[in-house]
């Protein structure tokens, strides 16, 4: 394979085209017969290539769990270098990029080449990364929106660990060639017994990202967790929602001493239908009082979607809850909110001391917004649009869960005659 052919190709589409990409979307890219160690790279799901080193170890005898047949398995060890590069340059920077990082990566393969023919060793020096040190490096440089959810399966995984009989020795690490799928498949079934609704699945999805990243990062050679979900029916809502009373309950209720930002923002996203991201970041430029309008962008769609602004005429309930700047200053915000668990904290004290007896959450108050729209008539295009979906196909679940609709539908049917 030439410089040339690669500056006109992928990377990808040239393995392919030769026949050497694998099933795990690695592919050798610099080593003869007899090299060790080989220069790999591993397809990204950005669309990068990894670089590492590939080291044979010899061979050992294994059995096929499918024939049951004896034969003989290579033993490969991989050590990560930290380089990438663009599967598909797209102009001259990605293109420079691309040959000053193969030449480092040549080097180092060539210096390791060196030194284990100095030394005689067959086998480098491998250090079997610790996957739980490395989960908590990888949040920490973690800046997407679901970084809060990361945190947390981090932290459900250690606890998990040091509960599972599968690790009886577990002394809070646990090396990257321990990670297998039994461990994961344990795993799930904890996440299951332990949480309920949504949590098991949301938890499983983050704790895969990682997983994913430690492939492509070279920590692991394959995800543990390849064959293994947590299957979940995702037109089922599953969170608690608020009815017409139970809202007027909260609305009549209030907690001395608690903070009243908290109270008006939760009944503004009853009426309005904003999750916590949105309301938090709320300042009384998106509001237009001569028009009536909230104007915002979702945060969680921004720059993803095409329907990422929302549009909500105001009602005289909702003028009521903005109410008016204190200043001059339209940039302040309009809810001075606590952080998120100090608000969650106050939430739960005041559905308690009015007689709710549910489980109420922040997001709690989009779904009910949702399923009240419905229950009064709205069609689901409308809820769709207030609620910034880009398609029905996430609004569908609500008219699953809609009594007045069912109630509909049933009663719909024509009465059977002569009973």
């Amino acid at each position: 394979m030439h410089e040339n052919y690669y500056s006109n190709h992928s990377y990808i589409h040239a393995m392919k085209h030769l026949g050497k990409l694998r099933a795990d979307n690695t592919f050798l890219i610099e080593g003869m017969y007899g090299d060790n160690p080989k220069l790999m790279g591993r397809l990204r799901t950005d669309g990068r290539v990894t670089l590492y080193l590939e080291y044979y170890m010899g061979k050992t005898e294994a059995v096929s769990h499918k024939t049951r047949r004896h034969y003989a398995r290579s033993l490969r060890r991989n050590e990560p270098l930290n380089i990438y590069i663009y599967n598909q340059p797209a102009n001259r920077p990605e293109r420079s990029h691309n040959r000053r990082m193969l030449d480092i990566a040549r080097g180092m393969r060539l210096d390791r080449d060196r030194r284990i023919a100095s030394t005689g060793l067959r086998i480098p020096l491998h250090h079997d990364t610790d996957m739980l040190r490395w989960m908590d490096d990888y949040y920490k440089a973690y800046t997407k929106s679901d970084h809060r959810h990361i945190l947390r399966a981090c932290r459900i995984f250690r606890e998990f660990l040091g509960m599972t009989p599968l690790l009886p020795h577990f002394a809070g690490a646990l090396p990257a060639s321990q990670l297998s799928p039994a461990i994961v498949g344990a795993f799930t079934d904890y996440l299951c017994r332990r949480f309920r609704g949504e949590g098991p699945h949301t938890l499983y999805a983050r704790f895969k990202k990682i997983m994913r990243a430690a492939v492509d990062a070279g920590v692991l050679r394959v995800s543990p967790c390849d064959g293994i979900a947590i299957k979940t029916d995702a037109g089922v809502l599953r969170k608690e929602v608020l009815s017409d009373d139970e809202i007027a309950r909260l609305t009549a209720t209030r907690c001395p001493g608690d903070n009243g930002e908290v109270r008006r923002a939760f009944l503004f996203c009853l009426y309005a239908g904003l999750r916590w991201c949105d309301v938090t970041a709320l300042t009384y430029n998106n509001v237009d009082f001569s028009n009536r309008l909230l104007r915002f962008e979702q945060a969680k769609t921004r720059g993803r979607s095409t329907a990422s602004a929302v549009v909500i005429p105001l009602t005289p309930t909702l003028t009521a809850l903005i109410g008016q700047p204190a200043g001059a200053s339209r940039d302040q915000p309009v809810f001075a909110l606590p952080s998120r668990r100090a608000a969650q904290s106050m939430l739960l004290r005041w559905t308690a001391a009015a007689g709710i007896d549910k489980h109420i959450t922040w997001h709690c108050a989009r779904h009910s917004f949702a399923l009240r729209l419905l229950n009064h008539g709205a069609n689901i295009k409308t809820v769709a649009s207030l609620l910034g979906h880009s398609t029905i196909r996430h609004t569908e679940k609500y008219t699953r869960a809609v009594d007045s609709l069912k109630l509909a539908a049933v009663h719909s049917l024509p009465p059977l005659r002569g009973l």
